[in-house]
C-alpha cells in the first residue's frame, strides 16, 4: 500500500524523491560524471577506431552509447557520445574519467585531436520519471526525440538519456548556471532524488552501471547491452574478440535482472545456485519498497539464463535480460 511504502521510505536514508522518480519527475545531481571534450579534425576518426559504436555516422545533434575495450575485448568503460558542431562530448562515470582520458591520450600520435577535461566547468542534472517531458516542456525546454540525441536550450544542452531507466533527460549547463537551473526545476514541481532512491529505481528497471554491474572482467555480449555495439562499422580496438564471440554464437555468462523473495538485499558477490550447482553471482541488489521484494542484477550461466522463469528451483527468482544503460 502507499502507506506501507511511506513507512519503509521513512526508514531508508537517501530515498528522497523515490516516489517522484517512479510516478512523476525528480531531478538528479550528476555533476560528478566525467565530461571529456574532444576537438580537432581527427576527433571522429580516432573515437570511431577506439569504441564499439559507429561514431562516423553521427551528425551534430545526435549521439550514441558505446564501450571502450582493451585488446582482449574487455570493457574499460562506457560512454555517452554527443556530437556537436565542432567537438564531441563524452559523458562517462566518475570512476572512469581519468582512465578514459589516459586511454585516449595514449593513442593520439600524429592525430589532430585535443582532449579537455570539462568536468569541473559543466554541471550535469538528470530530470527523470514519467512526467519528465511534461515538466521540461513547461519550462520551455526543447525535447530531443531519439535516444542520445540532444538540443540546445539557451546556454544549456538537453540530451535524451537517463540514469535510472525511468525515462528522462540529462541537462548540461555552465556551473555558474546550475543554481538557477535547479531553482527552475523545483519551482516547476521537481524534487531532488537521493542517491539511494536513484539506485533502487535503477535496479527496479534492470539498468546496469559501469563499475558495479559492468567491469573490466566483462565482454560486451555478456552485458546484453548490444545497443553499444555496431557490428558493421569496421575495425576498432577489441573488435577481433567481439567478432569471435559473435561467430561462436554464445558467451558463458549473461547479465540478468532478478526479483528475489528475500527480506533484505544480499551483498555484491553473493552466489546463486540451481539444483545444487553454482549458477551465478549478484553484482548489485537493493530492497524495492514499491515491489516489497529485492531487485538485483547478476551474471548467470548462459544455460540457466535461457530457461523459462518457471524452471528455477529457487522460489521468487525471475530472470530476464538486463535493460539498456
Amino acid at each position: 500500500t502507499a502507506e506501507g511504502v511511506a513507512v519503509i521510505l521513512a526508514d531508508m536514508d537517501g530515498m528522497e524523491g523515490y516516489r517522484e522518480l517512479r510516478e512523476s519527475a525528480a531531478w538528479l545531481e550528476l555533476s560528478g560524471r566525467g565530461k571529456i571534450r574532444m576537438s580537432g579534425e581527427d576527433r571522429v576518426r580516432l573515437l570511431h577506431a577506439m569504441t564499439t559504436n559507429h561514431i562516423e555516422n553521427l551528425k551534430p545533434g545526435e549521439g550514441c552509447y558505446a564501450f571502450f575495450l582493451n585488446a582482449q575485448g574487455r570493457i574499460l568503460g562506457d560512454v555517452c557520445v554527443f556530437a556537436m558542431e565542432d567537438h564531441l562530448l563524452l559523458d562517462t562515470e566518475p570512476e572512469t574519467r581519468e582512465k578514459l582520458m589516459a586511454h585516449l591520450e595514449k593513442y593520439i600520435i600524429a592525430d589532430d585531436v585535443t582532449l579537455e577535461d570539462a568536468t569541473a566547468g559543466v554541471a550535469t542534472i538528470g530530470v527523470e520519471g514519467p512526467r519528465a517531458s511534461e515538466l521540461l516542456t513547461a519550462l520551455g525546454a526543447p525535447l530531443p526525440e531519439a535516444a542520445y540525441s540532444h538540443r540546445a536550450w539557451r546556454d544549456r544542452i538537453v540530451a535524451r538519456v537517463d540514469a535510472t531507466g525511468a525515462g528522462g533527460f540529462r541537462l548540461f549547463a555552465p556551473v555558474a548556471a546550475k543554481e538557477s537551473l535547479v531553482c527552475g526545476l523545483e519551482a516547476a514541481g521537481a524534487m531532488q532524488a537521493g542517491e539511494e532512491a536513484a539506485r533502487v529505481v535503477r535496479l527496479e528497471n534492470g539498468r546496469p552501471r559501469y563499475g558495479e554491474d559492468i567491469t573490466e572482467r566483462h565482454l560486451p555480449q555478456e552485458t546484453q547491452q548490444m545497443h553499444a555495439v555496431h557490428f558493421n562499422k569496421g575495425c576498432y580496438l577489441g573488435q577481433e574478440i567481439v567478432e569471435r564471440v559473435r561467430s561462436r554464437g554464445h558467451v558463458n555468462w549473461l547479465l540478468v535482472h532478478l526479483v528475489l523473495d528475500l527480506p533484505e538485499a544480499p551483498a555484491a558477490g553473493a552466489k546463486l545456485f540451481y539444483e545444487g550447482r553454482e549458477a551465478g553471482e549478484i553484482t548489485t541488489a537493493a530492497f524495492s519498497p514499491a515491489l516489497g521484494r529485492v531487485v538485483a542484477l547478476a551474471y548467470v550461466r548462459a544455460e540457466y539464463a535461457a530457461k523459462p522463469v518457471t524452471g528455477y528451483a529457487i522460489p521468487g527468482i525471475g530472470f530476464g535480460p538486463g535493460k539498456s544503460g
